[in-house]
């Protein structure tokens, strides 16, 4: 059989596994219609289990656990009473709220797009596939901007300078997408998936906070890891096997950034100075010298106990999120001549928000399926059977680990938002987790590498389509099979790195973030 036989067959097998999973994953109903259907669902398991003598003993604090039936008349008078308040008061509702008003300032003002150009247009040309990839992870603090801006900057940029367009629109896609778990900043992905993990723990303990910054320090590192990994499989792997761009699309001028941009970025630097002393005077206390005798020094820290993990500054990490991201947006716009006046900056924060219409009925549905796991025991049960099924089988804790990440990676081809995601397995996976002796913040943060690394292969992404229209502006005959095909080796990489980085932080007992360690005793 011929080479070319062979590979025809190949892919047409690879083809009709996508074919396939593009189906049931268009058969799916929204994630809102999901969590309606799970809320309902949960209101029938519940009067069905309650039918049955089923209880299990809290391995803290000793108690019998029963499950409490939905269907009941105490059930439907709680459903009635506290529908208003599961919604208002859902965790991340507020957190994702806030900080998006401060990103739709840097958003609107083109402070986020100026400054990801000036970061792969300023770079040496040996150093560019680094900066497209290092840039695409940074973007995605505001998720669409990367997408929308740097992938297909990063295919016209490589062929300004020679090289395959598709390698340059790679190199960005994997940073945005495939390393979307890994970033210098926090952003609105933080706080979002920090409120889900808390409810979730407080199934176990009620008094359980996570902070949204509960897995900085893996993000730090993870930001130059997977930009390394990016750039090497990029120059090793997909280069080659692209070889020489033959088709027929021209080198587009990549305008540099004008005396207006210019301007804005350096009001937005001159600005950021200005607030890291603030932010440094506030957390910083430092004994002794001239530093010490400023009056306040450190006034953000706990006021009883000097602590920063448990402080003001700590528990507002997303009003600072707002207001660093604002005040940035604010100085850039009058620096780029880009806002006008007051009316361009609430236009802007309006205009973030009508991007979150879907997400706030989402929320919605998202609320009600929580609660009610919460209120039927369910959630608990489950999580304490899980555990002892798991405890007997004798799983250790890094194949505990992997199989979350290889879970959560196969679900992600099916259902692509993170939150909804996160929503459905939170209230499972980080009890059951607790009990086995993980904490809820590195439960979250296996999740998250499994839901980055399959991002760039799913089909189901949002920004998926995006991503083939523009690679056809490239290679006409692109199709779904040609992305997954281009972007696989990027999957496949960012996985071994990322287990790697997990197994070493588990071997070493390493914090994950402040005040974030990987273990939790029951």
């Amino acid at each position: 059989m011929s080479d070319n036989k062979k590979k025809k067959e190949k892919k047409s097998v690879v083809e009709k596994v996508l074919g396939g999973i593009e189906r049931v994953g268009n058969k799916l109903p929204h994630p809102a219609a999901l969590f309606a259907i799970f809320a309902l669902g949960v209101i029938i398991l519940s009067g069905i289990i309650s039918v049955f003598n089923i209880s299990v003993e809290h391995p803290g604090t000793g108690e019998s656990i029963e499950p409490f039936s939905l269907l009941s008349k105490e059930g439907l008078h709680m459903i009635l009473k506290n529908m208003v308040d599961n919604f208002t008061g859902f965790a991340p509702l507020g957190t994702v709220l806030v900080s998006m008003l401060g990103i739709g300032i840097m958003d609107s003002s083109g402070l986020m797009s100026t400054g990801l150009r000036m970061i792969v247009t300023s770079a040496p040309e040996k150093m560019l596939t680094f900066a497209i990839v290092f840039a695409g992870i940074l973007s995605n603090a505001a998720s669409e901007v990367g997408y929308v801006v740097l992938v297909p900057l990063g295919a016209m940029i490589f062929l300004a300078v020679g090289r395959h367009p598709i390698a340059g629109l790679a190199a960005a896609f994997a940073g945005v997408s495939g390393g979307y778990s890994a970033n210098l900043i926090l952003g609105t992905i933080d706080p979002l998936l920090a409120g889900l993990s808390e409810e979730a723990a407080r199934i176990i303990d009620p008094t359980y906070e996570v902070n949204p910054t509960a897995n900085y320090y893996f993000m730090i590192a993870s930001t130059f890891v997977i930009a390394a990994a990016g750039t090497w499989l990029t120059e090793k792997v997909i280069v080659p096997r692209l070889g020489e761009y033959s088709g027929e699309a021209k080198a587009e001028k990549i305008e540099q950034l004008t005396s207006d941009e210019k301007k804005g970025l350096r009001y937005t630097f001159y600005t950021f100075l200005v607030l890291l002393v603030i932010i440094l005077w506030s957390t910083v206390p430092i004994e002794g010298g001239i530093w010490s005798s400023i009056p306040g020094t450190g006034f953000l820290r706990d006021p009883e106990t000097g602590d920063l993990l448990r402080s003001p500054f700590m528990s507002g990490i997303v009003a600072m999120i707002f207001l660093i991201a604002g005040i940035l947006g604010i100085a850039y716009g009058i620096g780029a001549k880009t806002l006008q006046n007051s009316e361009d900056v609430i236009k802007g924060m309006g205009k973030s928000m009508s991007t979150l219409s879907t997400y706030i009925v989402l929320v919605f549905f998202a609320a009600q399926f929580v609660a009610y796991f919460n209120w039927t025991n369910l959630g608990l049960i489950f999580a304490i059977q899980g555990a002892e099924f798991i405890g007997s089988v004798g799983m250790g804790r890094i194949p505990l680990m992997i199989s979350l990440v290889l879970i959560t990676g196969f679900i992600n081809l099916m259902i692509g938002s993170a939150s909804a995601k996160w929503a459905i397995m939170a209230p499972v996976f980080i009890p059951m987790f607790m009990l086995l002796g993980y904490s809820p913040e590195f439960t979250q943060l296996a999740y998250r590498v499994g839901d980055s690394v399959t991002n760039i292969v799913a089909p189901m992404m949002s920004y998926f389509a995006l991503i083939v229209a523009f690679m056809e502006k490239y290679e006409p005959k692109t199709g779904i099979g040609t992305v997954i095909a281009t972007m696989l080796p990027y999957s496949i990489t960012f996985l071994l790195v990322w287990l790697a980085m997990l197994i070493a932080w588990i071997l070493l007992d390493i914090p994950i973030g402040p005040g974030a360690e990987l273990f939790y005793q029951v």
